[in-house]
């Protein structure tokens, strides 16, 4: 039997609408417990319904048909098919009357428990892992987006050749002077898809560095970066373009955009800012994935401010809170003491007024630095507010210069526009060019060596 996981056989399914069946196999409380007691990963108290409604949504990102969906609650995980001998029978009769292409499992299988799947059900079957690779493949648009999807999906696969599929024990036969048994077909699969993750990666060192070179002019540049980061479907493609005025897809679909998308924003009193859109993170997100976009998310990294988008609408807000602090600990934020993080509770349209009210108190017991600002990026409530926090919290440490120049003096006028944030500039009555400055700390030397005898300092 062929593998159901390759990737040619579920892209052909998933190209037309596929019947899919979505799976929802939780441990009972008594079992998540002894799971995570085990070392297991937490489920941070997520509802079952919660979570298998998210697992919907990822289908459904991919425009799969959506057939029937079934929570399967489990005292023990099964080494062999992950669910029980009754529960696979029962599910195996529901694919047969349903007339199922697809099973997604919501859920980590290895490639045994895939393959028995297969088997039982006479059906394609992908686990969370898969479907999540799918919904990146599509989404993925630029060069390096493309590159580290098809990397993190040749990981994948290679994990699924195992050597029960019997098209994968056939030998072939030695080559030129070395004849003897040959390779078979498992290794020559695994050889192959070595090569291309090789190939995939001495590429990928190429468009980094270009980023990278990228990154560091930005950081020559005056304008402080801000990046929004949340867990998917939290609405920041929604904010940047009602911040921006620009065009970024923005649906209400699982993982809409993937590629950061960076635009200039003006505030209102004078700062020019540059905003970034990342990719949105969600729960269990594949080790690979972590990996692989962690390039991307580099973007973070270097930010002024880091934007942190809620959505305080949805009943896991918290749970959704905990996986985004998890993934941004893992860049190396400091989720305690990192006073570049803001939180943005959006899609406060959503809201009653009794729930509106009690954000709104909730977000004043917040301390001053921690207090979040609420929003509607849909119908662009708060949102005032927010460019006023973003603008007052970017001030903050930031050097003031008082600059006269010589009228004739062009080129220093030049380079101040090109190296500081020019909030003001006039004439005086003997000619001489009155600026008003605001700089970075560390890029403030520059401007005293440079108009040392006609600046004047208020840091």
């Amino acid at each position: 039997m062929k593998s159901a996981s390759s990737k040619g056989d579920v892209g052909n399914a998933l190209a037309r609408r596929t019947r899919a069946l979505v799976i929802g196999p939780y441990l009972d409380e008594r079992a998540s417990r002894s799971a995570e007691r085990a070392g297991a990963l937490a489920q941070r108290k997520r509802s079952q319904e919660a979570r298998f409604a998210e697992a919907k949504g990822l289908a459904e990102a991919i425009d799969l048909d959506i057939a029937d969906g079934k929570i399967v609650t489990l005292g023990q995980i099964r080494p062999a098919s992950f669910l029980g001998k009754g529960k696979v029978a029962e599910i195996a009769d529901l694919v047969s009357a349903s007339e199922i292409d697809l099973v997604i499992m919501d859920c980590a299988l290895s490639p045994v428990q895939q393959r028995n799947l297969e088997k039982a059900f006479s059906a394609k079957v992908i686990d969370r892992t898969g479907l999540i690779l799918e919904i990146f493949g599509r989404r993925a648009r630029t060069r390096e987006g493309a590159l580290q999807v098809e990397l993190a999906h040749l990981a994948y696969q290679k994990s699924r050749l195992v050597r029960s599929w019997t098209h994968l024990e056939r030998q072939r036969g030695g080559f030129g002077f070395l004849g003897g048994p040959g390779e078979t077909q498992i290794e020559t699969d695994r050889r192959l898809i070595q090569e291309r993750m090789t190939k995939i990666e001495h590429e990928l060192e190429g468009v980094k560095r270009t980023r990278g070179l990228h990154r560091k002019s930005r950081r020559t540049t005056p304008y402080p970066i801000v990046a929004l980061v949340g867990y998917t479907n939290a609405g920041k493609s929604t904010l940047f373009n009602r911040l921006t005025q620009a065009d970024v897809l923005a649906e209400n679909m699982l993982f809409a955009t993937l590629d950061p998308t960076l635009r200039s924003l003006k505030l209102p009193h004078g700062f020019e800012i540059i905003l970034s859109d990342t990719v949105g993170f969600i729960s269990e997100l594949p080790t690979m994935l972590v990996s692989a976009f962690r390039a991307t998310l580099e973007e973070v990294l270097e930010a002024d401010i880091i934007l942190h988008v809620r959505d305080i609408a949805h009943e896991d807000a918290e749970a959704q809170l905990a996986d985004v602090e998890a993934i941004l600990s893992d860049l190396g934020i400091d989720m305690a003491g990192d006073r570049r993080l803001m939180e943005v509770w959006n899609k406060a349209d959503l809201l009653d007024e009794d729930s509106l009210a009690a954000a709104r108190n909730g977000a004043l017991r917040k301390s001053a630095n921690a207090k979040p600002i609420i929003v509607s990026a849909l119908t662009g409530q708060g949102l005032d507010d927010l460019r006023d926090a973003i603008e007052a919290r970017l001030a903050t440490g930031r050097v003031v210069f008082e600059i006269a120049l010589d009228p004739v003096n062009g080129k220093g006028l030049n380079w101040l526009y090109e190296n500081t944030e020019v909030m003001r500039k006039s004439t005086a009555a003997d000619g001489a060019v009155h600026v008003t400055v605001r700089v970075a700390p560390e890029r403030a030397e520059p401007v005293r060596r440079r108009f040392l005898r006609s600046a004047i300092n208020h840091a």
